[in-house]
């Protein structure tokens, strides 16, 4: 039977309504799921790997060709974006971005499939993705449970990564890395790409999803300004990059602006995309500004 507009309580397009039985009907998200293995336009291996059998979280690892058993590579661990209740590190959407960053920054990369809401309400995807930094660490003596971590990773050079919900992820689990001491493995730097916090007025959205959250401004998650905790923000450098279309780019300049003067002792640079709109390195990799974008990503890892 059809829905009616009367048997919807809650309605947040593009992701999903809530009917009054309590069921959630998503809008259509087009990412098709890709199987991991070889990729043959770039010669980037990928293989799924199980962090917790209690959640069901895991994570896609990409790994370039490695040049013999002594090469170790940085590793850029990856949240994806989707307002928390959408997306897939299983996707051609990041499967596409990801092998490209890869093979042109000679990197591994480890993308987090953490559990989305509002079925797994947040702080749920916090969690496991700091749960899945934990698992990374763990494979610091080379004892994991993962070969290619314990094998080829340099925990000295490591990176966190997100673009808008994921971006937000990034930031707060660098707070945390920094709060709790992670030991193991050496943040150098994140990557904020077109990121997603909250504005003057109450998202509503975001209140539903984190039940325990007021939707304003005086939550840390959405505004890293009242966090006591800023300044232990675990690496030495952010990239902060906005497009000038996006709808967010305000909250990607104030969040610039607060790390500037929040005194943490790392450094901080923002790039702005002229003429382009959210994410749109995500859905047309070919565009030349997508391009250039890949290369200040690059630049910004490899020069660590």
């Amino acid at each position: 039977m059809a829905s009616t507009t009367i048997d919807i309580t809650h309605d947040f397009p593009p992701f999903f309504k809530v009917h009054k039985d309590g069921r959630i009907e998503r809008y259509i998200f087009h990412d098709d799921l890709v199987p991991a293995g070889l990729d043959p336009n770039t010669g980037i291996q990928s293989k799924d790997v199980l962090i917790s059998p209690q959640t069901g979280v895991s994570a896609r690892i990409f790994i370039p060709k490695i040049n013999g058993p002594d090469q170790k590579l940085p590793l850029l661990v990856h949240y994806h974006g989707g307002g928390f209740c959408a997306g897939s590190p299983f996707g051609t959407i990041a499967q596409n971005f990801l092998t490209s960053l890869v093979s042109q920054a000679n990197i591994i990369v480890a993308t987090v499939d953490y559990r989305l809401a509002p079925e797994h309400p947040l702080p749920i995807a916090y969690d496991d993705s700091w749960d899945a930094l934990q698992w990374i660490a763990a494979h610091s003596n080379k004892q994991g449970p993962e070969p290619w971590l314990n094998e080829y990773v340099d925990f000295g050079r490591v990176f966190l990564a997100g673009e808008s919900a994921g971006a937000n992820i990034a930031h707060h689990v660098a707070v945390r890395a920094g709060v709790n001491l992670l030991a193991g493995l050496k943040i150098v730097g994140i990557l904020i790409v077109h990121p997603f916090f909250g504005g003057k007025e109450r998202d509503e959205m975001y209140k539903f999803l984190c039940p325990t959250s007021t939707g304003c401004d005086d939550d840390p998650k959405l505004n890293p300004a009242v966090d006591p905790n800023l300044s232990s923000l675990a690496c030495s450098k952010v990239l902060v990059n906005v497009a000038e279309k996006d709808w967010l780019k305000d909250r990607g300049v104030a969040y610039y602006e607060t790390l500037g003067k929040s005194g943490w002792g790392g450094t901080v640079e923002f790039l702005e995309t002229k003429g382009e709109d959210h994410c749109f390195h995500l859905f047309n990799a070919d565009n030349e500004n997508a391009k250039t974008l890949m290369k200040y990503f690059v630049d910004f890892i490899i020069r660590d």
